[in-house]
């Protein structure tokens, strides 16, 4: 017999129903304009760690490969660009990851953009925001130095490649030797502190290596980190915020490295998207964002094991 049920509870899809009424009360106490951007896109993200789900659009005789969005990150920084201020978005994403109890290939975000924040300014907003969902206490900070330096004894910014692998080598059953130093440190983030980590805590200043779209800038030890952070709940991450890069050569420096890497992983690579290389030549302003999983929010507030426990229908019922 085919499932046809709901993958969640009644119940959970009205906790979910509360959930974003309260997130939308939350920005529009703080002028924040709500925005909705496309699905469909032409250009997809090159980051190595994420895979993207294309799309065959057919036009009359002709067809061009889309993808589906694995954020809507493109869209709302040529927002920022075009003047729209601080925006935030309840967005659909996909992500071609094997389902797990935390993942599910199609999945919704809360990405927001506060101009002229600081990180440390977002990352406050970001407390205030959780707090008012789960209703958990202050959620103490460190930096990514420091979790390392008290789970595990070395300094992440400093240890070398080689170093990295025998020390996972003791603390990871691994499976394949040619990995970089990104995916070492990533590693022991989740298998080795992750599970040691307080209930809640935000975890800043990630290595250069790691920055993606963040900024970067030299630490009080005169080390080059990645100005971004991650929100961590139970375990499990919740949230990445960037002190946003707007440097557009930068930015297609940074596109045209991680296809390199795609390359040498013999993954496929994608075109820059220039319409977001344009928007950061005309000047997108001073801000900082982050993309918070909703799925993963509701999964704490009701305790569910599962990330289908709180989606009306996960993968396996579409």
């Amino acid at each position: 017999m085919v499932d046809w049920l709901p993958s969640a509870s009644l119940q959970n899809l009205q906790q979910r129903a509360q959930v974003l009424a309260k997130i939308r009360r939350f920005f529009s106490e703080r002028d924040v304009l709500e925005v909705e951007t496309p699905l469909l896109a032409s250009s997809t993200v090159p980051d190595v760690y994420i895979e993207s789900i294309s799309a065959e659009v057919v036009d009359g005789n002709s067809s061009r490969q889309n993808f589906l969005q694995t954020s809507p990150e493109y869209f709302m920084k040529r927002l920022l660009a075009s003047g729209s201020g601080s925006i935030y978005q309840i967005a659909k994403a996909f992500r071609q990851e094997e389902k797990s109890a935390r993942h599910n290939i199609e999945f919704t975000l809360l990405e927001w953009y506060r101009l002229s924040y600081s990180l440390d300014q977002l990352m406050t907003e970001l407390e205030h925001l959780v707090q008012e969902v789960l209703d958990c206490g202050p959620i103490p900070r460190f930096s990514y130095r420091e979790v390392f330096q008290q789970h595990l004894q070395i300094d992440p910014h400093e240890i070398t490649r080689e170093e990295l692998q025998q020390l996972a080598s003791t603390e990871i059953d691994l499976h394949g030797s040619d990995l970089s130093k990104t995916d070492y440190l990533q590693l022991l983030l989740s298998n080795s502190i992750e599970p040691k980590l307080p209930p809640f805590c935000i975890i800043y200043d990630y290595p250069s290596e790691q920055a993606a779209l963040a900024t970067l800038a030299t630490d009080a030890k005169g080390v080059v980190v990645a100005k971004r952070f991650e929100l961590f709940g139970q375990g499990m991450e919740l949230a990445n915020g960037y002190f946003e890069l707007s440097d557009a050569a930068e930015q297609r420096a940074r596109f045209e490295a991680d296809n390199a890497a795609r390359k040498g992983k013999g993954l496929q690579t994608h075109d820059v998207d220039e319409r977001l290389i344009a928007a950061l030549e005309s000047g997108m302003p001073s801000c900082s964002g982050v993309a918070m999983g909703v799925d993963r929010l509701l999964m704490l507030l009701v305790e569910a094991k599962t990330i289908s426990e709180v989606i009306s229908f996960d993968s396996e019922r579409v």
